[in-house]
């Protein structure tokens, strides 16, 4: 036997287990992706056929009618989109702000030995369980608000003409307004986490030469970080609007869990998941628990929505970026 054919045939083995390693790992990897597909359809039809009884008897009408009746089993889904909706944009509009105070402190104003200590702050507050951040809202921060600061809100911004309806009511403490304020704080970790991650990732040479020709701090933030950090500075906002979204403990301890169509954010309200959180054990009948079930597909539909815009957002910007 030749021995020169024993390198030779030793190099061909070893290429073909290569190649059904290679294989098999980019099969693995393919089921892996298909395994994500497969679970977010599975759960989507799951929940559809679930809610096939409410959607039925109700049709599109379910998600624009305010009844919520078990007795008469009459259900409608406005009030919980309502509640999911408003509270969801009072927590963006509280939440993106400040998180993009932090993240401009953390990244270009604190000191090096303070950026540490704020750093782990955030990330310990983003680890806190939600429910926690609902116990806090009832016992701490629903006292707080009905003796001193919703009287105030009622007695001076409920009189005026055009958003006095968004700040009348009686100061119970409880509704829209302390849910958005409950969940601002919870997601403010999440996107200042994410802003300031990336804000970090700008090259120190574009603001250096922004001070050298001199730009104010301000102007470096404006001209020169944020359109660097556009994209992921977005995609980080719409990570946290998907957790107020879907948020359920912290939501139904401060919301009120009321079925009313109410402007005012004073007045308690109820949202997606809180009522399926209080409901579903005390569902009585099929049409009721279809009913739940069909609030959860809805609350899908919702985030789906949502993200999928987030993501044409990005995909635009990065077309106009030139990427």
């Amino acid at each position: 036997m030749n021995t020169t054919t024993l390198p030779a045939a030793a190099a061909d083995i070893r290429n073909r287990r290569d190649a059904i390693a290679d294989r098999s790992f980019r099969w693995l990897v393919t089921g892996a992706g298909v395994l994500v597909l497969v679970s977010l359809a599975a759960a989507a039809l799951s929940m559809l056929w679930g809610g096939r009884e409410a959607f039925a008897r109700f049709g599109l009408g379910f998600l624009w009618s305010d009844a919520w009746d078990p007795v008469n089993q009459v259900f409608g889904a406005l009030v919980p989109i309502y509640g999911t909706v408003v509270t969801a944009v009072i927590a963006m509009a509280i939440a993106v702000p400040v998180s993009f105070g932090i993240a401009m402190f953390l990244t270009e104003i604190a000191p090096k030995w303070l950026r540490g200590a704020v750093g782990a702050a955030i990330e310990l507050l983003a680890g806190i369980p939600s429910i926690i951040y609902g116990m806090w809202g009832l016992f701490v921060l629903v006292p707080v608000l009905a003796e001193h600061v919703y009287p105030w809100v009622d007695a001076h911004l409920g009189q005026w003409p055009l958003i006095g309806a968004l700040f009348s009511g009686p100061p119970l403490g409880l509704g829209m307004g302390t849910a958005g304020l409950v969940l601002a704080i919870m997601v403010i970790p999440f996107i200042a986490s994410v802003m300031r991650e990336v804000f970090l990732t700008v090259p120190g040479r574009l603001k250096e030469s922004a001070y050298a020709l001199g730009s104010t701090r301000w102007e470096v933030v404006w001209d020169v970080v944020l359109p660097y950090t556009r994209s992921a500075v977005i995609g980080g906002i719409f990570l946290g609007l998907g957790r107020a979204l879907g948020e359920t403990m912290a939501v139904t301890f401060v919301l009120g869990n009321a079925h009313e169509l109410t402007a005012s954010l004073l007045m308690p309200g109820n949202s997606i998941a809180a009522t399926i959180a209080n409901e579903f054990a005390e569902a009585d009948s099929e049409m009721y628990r279809s009913s739940l079930i069909a609030l959860g597909f809805v609350l899908f539909l919702v985030t789906f929505v949502v993200l999928s815009l987030a993501r044409l957002m990005l995909r635009r910007l990065a077309r106009r970026e030139g990427r």
